[in-house]
């Protein structure tokens, strides 16, 4: 197998958070540069990030203050039995 050459790489990070990775990395017998270069790997060989990333700040029915309300009406509604409406025609 060919070594190949190694290059650094500099992250910036919070400070907790190295410390809770390092601290993760010594748990499971590695440490971050280990970490990392998994990481990079599998990033490449996936073509992906090997974790979901989502966004719901895109949608506005998912923001936390529209979340809240449909929950305060789902209740309203389980504790009147709700009250049926005809559909509002838009008229553009």
């Amino acid at each position: 197998m060919a070594i190949m050459a190694q290059t650094t790489l500099s992250v910036r990070m919070d400070e907790d958070v190295k410390k809770g990775l390092e601290a993760f990395c010594a748990d499971v017998g590695m440490n971050t540069s280990v970490a990392i270069n998994m990481f990079a790997k599998a990033v490449l060989r996936e073509r992906r990030l090997p974790f979901d990333v989502v966004s719901y700040n895109l949608d506005p029915f998912y923001s936390q203050a529209n979340q809240d309300r449909l929950i305060k009406a789902k209740e309203r509604m389980e504790r009147s039995g709700g009250t049926v409406h005809e559909p509002i025609e838009d008229e553009a």
